[in-house]
């Protein structure tokens, strides 16, 4: 079986063993998906996911210990490419956005169907780029309005050529500003965004549907 046709490896993150156990019975008729663990608080998951590295992880927002956007940054931080899935009872667009931000790929409520999150199981890791929600058209249009306006043009602009792989002297002379004003609107990002590195800022405004997701590539500039 090649990597691309082998199941795909779940983590089940949740304060509620009964909820864990019908979760666990429902995935396991799905041929393509295998629940590999399970953990109740973030600092279980974070040490499963360092230990399995899972290809998903289905986390409920209200878990013991840290806050679920710590959790998804510890987890991010120790396997890059586990896939995070939220599973909630909130429907609040500033829970869902921080979220996102922090690095899921998509938000759920608990009262999705069957069909729907195993769609998103199985679209998430076939394209880890796409955001898949499942919330109240009222939270969707708050999330969508606020976040288009989290950064400026400019923060935008220069996150999009930082996608690119862009250095901070490349970006300066393509926007024809000085080198420093490039870090000082990197910082802005990072504040806003609660980043701690380049790409921690790419990946969330690429969840955040603030740039588009673009190849790395060196970028060709003269002089």
């Amino acid at each position: 079986m090649t990597p691309s046709s082998a199941p795909t490896r779940i983590l089940l993150v949740d304060d509620h063993a009964l909820f864990r156990h019908g979760l666990r019975e429902l995935l396991s008729m799905e041929p393509d998906l295998t629940v590999i663990g399970e953990a109740g608080t973030g600092g279980e998951a974070v040490a499963f996911v360092a230990a399995h590295r899972p290809d998903v992880m289905l986390l409920d927002v209200g878990i013991p210990g840290d806050h679920a956007a710590t959790t998804i940054t510890r987890t991010l931080a120790a396997a890059p490419a586990t896939r995070i899935i939220i599973l909630s009872m909130f429907d609040e667009p500033t829970v869902v956005r921080e979220l996102l931000g922090a690095g899921a790929r998509a938000y759920l409520l608990k009262s999705v169907t069957r069909d729907d999150l195993v769609a998103t199981l199985r679209s998430v890791r076939a394209d880890p780029d796409r955001i898949m929600l499942s919330i109240s058209r009222e939270s969707f249009e708050q999330v969508s309005d606020t976040g288009a306006r989290v950064l400026s043009d400019r923060e935008v602009e220069i996150v999009g050529l930082v996608a690119q792989a862009y250095s901070n002297s490349q970006i300066a002379r393509r926007l024809d500003i000085t080198e420093g004003t490039v870090k000082r609107h990197l910082r802005n990002v990072f504040a806003k965004l609660g980043a701690v590195s380049r790409i921690d800022a790419v990946n969330k405004a690429i969840a955040m549907n603030l740039v588009s997701p673009e190849k790395p590539s060196a970028p060709r500039l003269r002089g």
